[in-house]
């Protein structure tokens, strides 16, 4: 089994991911930052480590990861754009985005030598098709797409597989801090959100094929087709 590197471990997709590598045999890096959270996985048998994945690059990188799942992400605040803090603009792009590249940079050096490895991005439905109110977010996942899917052609050649996982709706804390719990509640009310685990399923489906086969992306949404966070638009 190989060594998994999962950022943004501590909860919703990263956490169900992590535990899902774990359970499949694979020897699981956890990496975030709530002290307890990676208490708890340490207590199931992951590796925990508390780092800053926009600064912290060499840490990751010294876990040696033949499988990378680049997770960790934030929710910046819903609204129209011209209404924005400026301030929010730098920590969006540091975290969704350029963190992914960056930890990604770091770890494929040992990938390159090893002439294997699979890098997995939590990409999102916002990132392919407009949605109001969502902006900075699209932003920093269509990047993230437009990234993935060129870094597939660079690797393919050095035996390195690229996934993007394009999620629709999943109930995960992701709007914690940026919706009521009743406007939560609702959007994930009647089966409208796909589950965390849902999506660990996928990628371990994903890592099960074939050397030969690389799924550049995989779009998993619920049955329902609800908008955004409720929005219109």
């Amino acid at each position: 089994m190989a060594n998994a590197l999962v950022t943004g471990a501590t909860s919703g997709i990263g956490r169900a991911i992590a535990l899902g590598l774990h359970d499949a045999g694979h020897r699981v890096t956890a990496v975030g930052r709530d002290p307890a959270a990676l208490a708890e996985l340490a207590a199931r048998g992951l590796v925990p480590l508390a780092a800053d994945v926009t600064a912290d690059t060499g840490a990751l990188a010294d876990t040696d990861p033949e499988i990378l799942v680049n997770n960790a992400g934030l929710m910046p605040p819903l609204g129209n754009f011209a209404d924005l803090d400026p301030s929010e603009i730098a920590p969006a792009i540091a975290l969704n985005l350029t963190a992914a590249l960056t930890v990604t940079r770091a770890v494929l050096p040992a990938m390159r030598a090893r002439g294997k490895g699979h890098i997995f991005f939590t990409g999102s439905t916002a990132g392919h098709a407009p949605f109001a109110n969502l902006a900075l977010y699209a932003a920093t996942k269509a990047a993230i797409g437009g990234f993935a899917r060129s870094l597939r052609l660079d690797l393919a050649p050095l035996g390195i597989r690229v996934t993007e996982i394009v999620a629709g709706r999943v109930e995960t804390s992701l709007y914690r801090d940026r919706l009521p719990l009743e406007t939560r509640a609702a959007m994930y009310a009647g089966g409208g959100a796909v589950q965390p685990q849902d999506v660990a399923a996928m990628v371990l489906a994903v890592l099960a094929l074939p050397q030969n086969v690389d799924v550049a992306r995989f779009d998993i949404l619920p049955m329902q087709s609800p908008t955004a966070t409720g929005t219109k638009g």
